[in-house]
């Protein structure tokens, strides 16, 4: 009878444990389904952030652009002035350059007037030489075309002063205008600069609201996690710990042999944890992690798995001081987020050699290396590649 009521009370114990497993399990699912929601959600209001971005980068450059122009058009419009006020002296001079003559002109016209037929008389009538009289009509003949020839030069003169003169008032006219345009279009473009930058401020307010948001799910998530581990822990075989940790290190025993020959042979480039699984997703995104991370600490060295050579040494957005090792038929390792890097572009490896110290360059919060493996372009898991 105790033995019944024992294997009883086990066996309404594992009931109830089964359906406390089956509501957290429901309850883990759609907690998992609402970070999945808030996470592309935090995309898109990522992705509208850099729109913003860009935009206000773009009205910044057509400020600058017109800022530029507002001062060519300054300088066009002094020298243009200056010009201006060179013509107006000479304007000034020649026009009292003119009035004297006029005023002198119409004195020797007058006095031509009054007496210029009597002198004409005297020099016929009196009773000198022929040949001198003729000479004497001659030279205040000369007189008079030289006095209207200068007269129809300086009119001519004074007619083109004016028209350079109208031709400078307009062009400055022209430039004082050009000038309005643009300080009315930079005022516009500093109205919607002002605007986007009210819009970048709001969609940098939600993304930190989504930020937390998404922390405290995670949180959430990972409680709840933890206690269906142990209800499944409870109800079933227990599960080891899935965090696997790496303390072999590459050397050259298979230098010289083919790359593709390796596989399942190879060890891992730095000593570590291996925090995450290939083809799964990152955390915050829903980017596929295409190689491992091995959190190890700084300045640890990295060692090349294999012989090659490298073909790329260099900072790369996202992924810090990046060095990635041609192994040959298409075959290479990729090493991300060192601290440094100890080859360069054209170096020959073999494997164990020391290629670079491990860091967190390229904004990773943690010390570690990133490390893929590719074929033809296609990633490749690292872990079907390692000796076990």
């Amino acid at each position: 009878m105790i033995v019944f009521v024992r294997i009883l009370f086990v066996s309404v114990c594992l009931l109830a444990g089964s359906e406390v497993y089956a509501s957290q399990q429901e309850e883990l699912e759609n907690l998992r389904k609402r970070i999945s929601a808030l996470q592309q959600d935090f995309e898109k209001t990522n992705e509208s952030k850099s729109e913003a971005a860009d935009a206000l980068r773009e009205s910044e450059r057509t400020i600058s652009t017109s800022n530029r122009k507002l001062n060519e058009l300054a300088q066009q419009q002094n020298t243009a002035s200056r010009a201006l006020e060179q013509l107006q002296k000479q304007s000034g001079q020649l026009e009292k350059d003119m009035r004297d003559e006029q005023a002198l002109l119409s004195k020797l016209l007058y006095q031509q007037y009054l007496g210029g037929k009597q002198e004409y008389l005297k020099l016929l009538l009196n009773n000198h030489d022929p040949n001198q009289v003729a000479r004497e009509l001659q030279y205040y003949d000369y007189i008079a075309r030289s006095r209207a020839a200068w007269l129809k030069t300086l009119r001519g003169n004074l007619l083109q002063l004016q028209s350079v003169t109208a031709q400078a008032r307009e062009k400055s006219r022209e430039i004082t205008a050009l000038q309005n345009e643009e300080r009315t279009q930079r005022k516009n473009l500093e109205k919607e600069k002002h605007a986007r930058q009210r819009t970048l401020d709001k969609i940098a307010k939600q993304l930190k609201q989504q930020r937390r948001e998404m922390g405290r799910l995670q949180r959430d998530e990972n409680r709840l996690s933890q206690l269906v581990d142990r209800l499944a822990k409870m109800l079933s075989q227990p599960k080891g710990n899935s965090r696997a940790h790496n303390e072999n290190l590459p050397d050259s025993t298979f230098d010289g042999k083919p790359f593709a020959a390796l596989k399942g042979k190879l060890a891992l480039p730095v000593k570590g944890d291996i925090s995450n699984k290939f083809g799964t997703h990152r955390p915050d995104s829903t980017v596929l992690w295409k190689g491992l991370f091995l959190r190890a600490s700084a300045s640890q060295s990295v060692k090349a798995v294999a012989a090659g050579r490298v073909v790329f040494a260099d900072w790369l957005r996202g992924f810090g001081n990046l060095l990635i090792v041609d192994h040959g038929n298409g075959y290479m390792s990729l090493y991300g987020n060192n601290e440094a890097l100890f080859k360069q572009v054209g170096d020959t490896l073999r494997g164990g050699d020391n290629i670079a110290s491990v860091g967190n360059s390229g904004g990773n919060e943690e010390s570690g290396l990133y490390f893929e493996l590719r074929h033809e372009g296609n990633p490749l898991d690292p872990l079907k590649w390692i000796a076990r």
